[in-house]
């Protein structure tokens, strides 16, 4: 488990009646773990993760898969293909079962590094 859990985040857990709950958290220790300075705060009532500005916030409704919305996402290397839309600056990341999550785990650090490195 990471070091940089917000007991806020925690807390909103405890109260997430989801199908998709396991899920969620699985991909929050994904994003929490591939770099320590990474935090998380509860902003636009979900999990937003935060690096020097709002990387990627959770759609909280979403049953049918986990949906992380990246906020500029657009601006990101997405080598893998990772990211959705076509907007001209948030990014849809989908991840439909552990299996999927497993399998687009490695793109989903390579965008969270890339934030990092294009905040210095």
């Amino acid at each position: 488990m990471a070091g940089n859990r917000n007991p806020d985040v925690d807390a909103w857990f405890e109260r997430y009646d989801n199908p998709q709950k396991d899920l969620v958290q699985a991909v929050r220790e994904v994003i929490l773990g591939a770099d320590e300075r990474v935090t998380e705060a509860v902003k636009w009532q979900a999990p937003t993760f935060v690096y020097r500005g709002n990387l990627a916030s959770f759609y909280p409704k979403s049953k049918a898969h986990v949906s992380l919305m990246f906020h500029t996402g657009a601006t990101l290397p997405d080598p893998s293909g990772l990211l959705e839309g076509t907007g001209e600056t948030s990014r849809v990341a989908k991840f439909l079962d552990p299996d999927d999550l497993d399998a687009k785990a490695d793109a989903l650090r390579g965008l969270v590094a890339a934030w990092i490195e294009s905040k210095g």
